[in-house]
């Protein structure tokens, strides 16, 4: 863990109203008078991770962390009956970054996100291009169909055949042409047994596939019953409507971000997201550094992940 920062503890924190009844979790660790950094968390689902603000320089940076809608300690959390599914969208998260952007008094900040981390970064940046000064990306995702397709129905398959074996497991035979399309059937079947036992297969996949060497402790966590009923809930409500973009809108818009300095940092072997998109991304962005690590798959802790976000880090600082 040399490549990163000490770890610290948030000097302030709150629940910012943000509408329909939601209130989400933020928390600022770091330098007060330092340069604002949000960090966008992966999953959906995921929520805070500690870790995160161990990415940069605490003497340098105003290190802003939440929880987005229904994750963490946001209020209400997915697995509570009064969580409203239909007022929890990408578009809705982009609202509540704004918010809490003025909400903390800063003007511009630079946007740290990995996996669906930078889904949700991307598309934040293209709608409000003038509130970031730098974005730095890591195991890029953009919901597009072909990239839906190789996680949860069938592709990565070909690199896991027998974690794929233990995903298709509480899949019915007539319905494995489409697991993913049965997952979300599954996800919200009445009886919890049933729901539970979905989350469990669909999360441990992932965890499973993250890293580039299996690490027991990773399936371990991603197959913990209560994280992984939330984790799969909220990623499958999300999947199920492409996280409401445009197929291809986030690598169509990238000339949005025109300006807006970049880091693109990606592991080489990564089998979640894997490099293509990230490059195609590059492609299109006008001014953006990608690095490929090798060595790497998609997990944050495989080798030479965090000393490339740390050099983007205090690149930027």
């Amino acid at each position: 863990m040399d490549d990163l920062y000490p770890p610290i503890q948030p000097h302030e924190s709150g629940l910012l109203d943000v509408g329909d009844g939601n209130k989400i979790y933020w928390e600022v660790s770091g330098n007060p008078g330092g340069k604002p950094a949000v960090v966008v968390h992966g999953g959906p689902g995921t929520g805070i991770v500690p870790m995160s603000r161990s990415h940069f320089d605490p003497d340098a940076y105003r290190i802003v962390l939440f929880d987005q809608r229904g994750a963490g300690r946001s209020v209400p959390h997915i697995n509570s009956p009064d969580a409203d599914l239909s007022v929890n969208t990408t578009w809705h998260l982009v609202a509540d970054m704004e918010r809490l952007r003025a909400h903390l008094g800063i003007e511009r900040w630079l946007v740290f996100g990995g996996s669906w981390g930078a889904t949700l970064a991307l598309a934040y940046a293209e709608a409000h291009p003038g509130r970031v000064s730098e974005l730095v990306l890591r195991g890029v995702f953009t919901a597009r169909r072909g990239e839906l397709d190789w996680i949860y129905n069938g592709g990565a398959a070909q690199l896991f055949p027998e974690h794929w074996e233990d995903y298709l497991a509480p899949v019915a035979p007539d319905r494995r042409d489409d697991p993913l399309a049965a997952y979300i059937d599954l996800i919200e079947h009445p009886d919890r047994q049933v729901r539970e036992r979905a989350a469990i297969a669909w999360s441990g996949w992932e965890g499973a596939i993250v890293s580039l060497m299996l690490q027991p402790k990773f399936h371990e966590d991603y197959t913990e019953p209560e994280f992984a009923l939330t984790f799969a809930r909220l990623a499958l409500h999300y999947f199920r409507h492409q996280a409401w973009l445009e197929e291809g809108q986030l690598i169509r818009d990238a000339g949005k971000l025109a300006g807006i300095p970049g880091r693109i940092v990606q592991g080489r072997y990564d089998a979640v997201c894997p490099p293509s998109t990230a490059y195609e991304l590059h492609r299109a962005w006008p001014g953006s550094h990608l690095t490929l690590v090798n060595g790497a798959g998609h997990a944050v802790a495989d080798p030479g992940m965090m000393g490339q976000l740390r050099e983007a880090t205090d690149e930027f600082r």
